[in-house]
């Protein structure tokens, strides 16, 4: 995400960019240009709603 999304993000939820769940580095789901604090968003299916986005912070 560039950093005006994740600033319309963080507003939105009155949250701190270190309030997001994480997720390591080493996750394979994550692309291979994702560095450690950045903010990446996964969208997934959902059974109660058409699909699901959620915000995740990567660390070590």
């Amino acid at each position: 995400m560039d950093e005006e999304e994740l600033q319309e993000v963080l507003t939105e939820y009155d949250i701190k960019r270190t309030d997001l769940p994480k997720i390591k580095r080493t996750d394979p789901a994550l692309p291979d240009e994702a560095e450690v604090g950045d903010v990446v968003r996964i969208v997934r299916d959902s059974r109660t709603a058409d699909r699901a986005v959620i915000y995740r912070l990567v660390i070590n």
